[in-house]
């Protein structure tokens, strides 16, 4: 086989060609145009095997992701990890759990290994690379991953978040420090108390960017940015690409090159996905017995409310079944414990809410349920690619009562597909139910101590009119995928246009 030169236009409008070998690769490139993408092609390979040495990683970094037990690229960093070595901005796409994370941290390690780039001949050694995201859980697991993977390199990293004593990160700062990984908040705070100097930062990244707009950075956002030098390289990865992460793209990066290894808002193919039908005050009684039923363990669930994750995780754990609530208001130290505990296993069910998994990261971790469906239909996309990650197969279950059905109309159109329903002997939902409002108590768009101006204050969602079910009889859906032998489950009745 020969070799395929595939060429990444830097910002500096200088192409750099990456070569790749022409057996690892199926269809190159479908030119597309993107946000402020110019004549730079946006481009969907498709990658089959290859090892991490074929991309002009360092020797060190290499063995470093040996260890890990990474062996060949996932598709988002087959392509992300030439792109940005090429030095040009990026706009990278990946649904949840395709590797974005080492796609950015692995090309990032190399460049500031790079011992030709000379350095401040006095003075403190000044921050390099700042990687901001939206949650703690996520700062924490993303600084963790540039430790692992640049254990070889002479680079150190900080992770820096809200909710813990500022002093020991003031002491810390003193220090130096490569790579800053933040949340917008407390690094703002550390702006304040001068304790940083980000002049001379030359990589930026905005990791899960979507979920920063969700959570009302914007502003924050923007007060990092007038602090960084106006010459850096931008890199912002985002689960999703929405219109309003395209806008973000077109301010900040710079022509940059497109990437997007799945279909916008698509969810992993190998998560089998499914709807319970119930009624809304059997739901906690429904997931007790699935849990159970199917001896699951390392069960993430999802609600919409920090008070509801508080009131579930009680009546689990009530009925013997180990669990433990994870949301905004719970100090670090308990966010921490229950992840370690769930991530070892010791724990059987974590109740969280949208924001707080952002960051939980199990490779195997095969069932994620949403006792209540997110009034955001791309958030069920976020929720369910907690499973299935890096090509395991997983599952996803949804609890869907009559006031969730547009809510459920809402995510089958955006993921373009009818999920299968089963009907749990003994929790049949009742025909006759009316719909009532639900109200988001989950004040989106804010976080602790500071609100979003303008923001997306959903009240509440206006109740389905549609039946639960039709009667009972009635063709079953094709495609159900019910291998339980319970009876499969009566399909809604209207509403399901495309």
């Amino acid at each position: 086989m020969g070799d395929a030169l595939l060429q990444y236009q830097s910002a500096a409008t200088v192409t750099v060609d990456v070569l790749l070998p022409l057996s690892v690769i199926t269809s190159y490139p479908l030119p597309k145009t993107g946000a402020n993408c110019g004549d730079r092609p946006m481009y969907q390979l498709e990658l089959s095997s290859m090892p991490f040495s074929t991309l002009g990683l360092s020797e060190e970094i290499v063995r470093a992701v040996t260890e890990r037990g990474y062996t060949e690229p996932t598709p988002i960093q087959a392509q992300a990890i030439p792109a940005i070595l090429s030095g040009g901005d990026l706009l990278g796409g990946a649904q949840t759990g395709t590797g974005k994370t080492a796609g950015f941290t692995l090309p990032i390690l190399h460049m500031l290994s790079d011992k030709s780039v000379k350095g401040p001949s006095e003075g403190r050694p000044p921050i390099r690379a700042l990687i901001l995201t939206p949650t703690r859980e996520l700062a924490a697991q993303v600084e963790e991953s540039v430790r692992e993977y640049g254990k070889y390199l002479k680079l150190n990293s900080m992770v820096m978040f809200g909710g813990v004593n500022i002093n020991p990160q003031i002491q810390r700062l003193r220090s130096r420090v490569d790579i800053l990984v933040a949340t917008p908040g407390r690094l703002l705070d550390h702006v304040g108390q001068k304790t940083l100097d980000l002049s001379k930062v030359e990589i930026l990244v905005l990791d899960e960017a979507d979920r920063m707009l969700d959570m009302g950075f914007v502003r924050d956002i923007k007060k990092i940015l007038a602090l960084l030098p106006k010459r850096r390289q931008n890199l912002l990865f985002s689960a999703t690409f929405s219109d309003e992460i395209k806008a973000l793209a077109d301010s900040l990066l710079n022509n940059p090159a497109m990437i997007e290894v799945a279909r916008r808002n698509a969810t992993a193919e190998l998560v089998s996905q499914k709807v319970y039908p119930v009624d809304r005050d059997k739901k906690s009684k429904l997931l007790a017995y699935l849990i159970r039923e199917h001896n699951w363990f390392q069960v993430l669930v999802f609600t919409r409310t920090k008070h509801g994750a508080n009131r579930l995780a009680e009546y689990l754990a009530k009925v013997d079944i180990p669990s433990l609530a994870i949301h905004g208001n719970k100090s670090q130290s308990a966010r921490t414990r229950a992840l370690k505990e769930f991530k070892d296993g010791t724990l059987q069910v974590l109740v969280a809410t949208d924001i707080a998994a952002r960051g939980i990261d199990i490779i195997d971790l095969p069932h994620v349920v949403n006792f209540e469906l997110p009034h955001v239909s791309e958030d069920y996309v976020h929720r369910i690619g907690r499973t299935g990650r890096a090509g395991a197969e997983g599952e996803a279950i949804s609890l869907v009562c009559v006031d969730e059905l547009k809510l459920l109309a809402d995510i089958e159109r955006l993921i373009k597909r009818e999920i299968p329903e089963e009907v749990v002997p003994g929790f049949e939902p009742d025909r006759n139910a009316k719909p009532e409002p639900i109200l988001n108590g989950q004040n989106r768009g804010q976080r602790s101590g500071q609100g979003r101006p303008g923001g997306n204050n959903r009240q509440g969602s206006k109740p389905s009119t549609q039946s639960l079910a039709k009667p009972r009889g009635a063709p079953s859906h094709q495609g159900a995928g019910n291998s339980s032998g319970r009876p499969a489950a009566p399909r809604r009745t209207g509403g399901r246009s495309r």
